[in-house]
């Protein structure tokens, strides 16, 4: 696999900004090969809906400057829509369990959560941080406490009651590997 399309696969993946070193080391890289494909991937995005942004060490791909509005206009239909029982499954989690990664909210659902966390994310009803190994770690707002009308997540209704239950469905559910 050509080095660029290497760079720009994990770009995508990952959908944070990498820092050059680690990327190097994770593709096998050198210093000349891993600049001469940055070069490629930079030329091959310029005409497409995607860019190559740099920012010091740090690599990362954002959707095209021109295509803002359109991208503005998709947003705001994505907060307008209901976050749906996936949605609220999702933000009952983290709020019972945060902060909580991405793996154990799927291993949880049972299903993907990306999505779900994208739209919850959108609408500023949790955070998203870096956590130990990597992961990213996601807790809710203080405009969601606020929207809920409480302080502290001790709050919510039967809390010591559903966190018992989560933490006895986490013995019984297999841990995925």
């Amino acid at each position: 696999m050509p080095p660029d399309v290497a760079i720009e696969g994990l770009l995508f993946y990952k959908s944070t900004p990498q820092k050059r070193a680690q990327m190097m080391d994770l593709l096998g890289l050198s210093t000349e090969q891993f600049d001469a494909a940055i070069v490629l991937l930079r030329e091959r995005l310029q005409t497409g809906a995607t860019r190559l942004v740099e920012t010091g060490d740090s690599f990362a791909l954002m959707t095209a400057p021109e295509l803002a509005p359109f991208i503005e206009t998709l947003r705001r239909d994505e907060l307008k829509a209901d976050i749906g029982k996936a949605g609220i499954e999702t933000l009952a989690i983290i709020l019972y369990r945060e902060p909580v990664s991405r793996a154990e909210i799927d291993r949880i659902r049972g299903v993907n959560s990306s999505f779900s966390l994208r739209a919850l994310m959108m609408r500023g009803l949790i955070d998203r941080k870096p956590g130990p190994g990597g992961a990213h770690l996601f807790s809710a707002t203080p405009a969601l406490y606020a929207h809920l009308g409480i302080t502290h997540k001790h709050e919510l209704p039967n809390f010591s009651m559903y966190l018992t239950a989560l933490e006895r469905f986490e013995v019984t559910v297999e841990p995925t590997t």
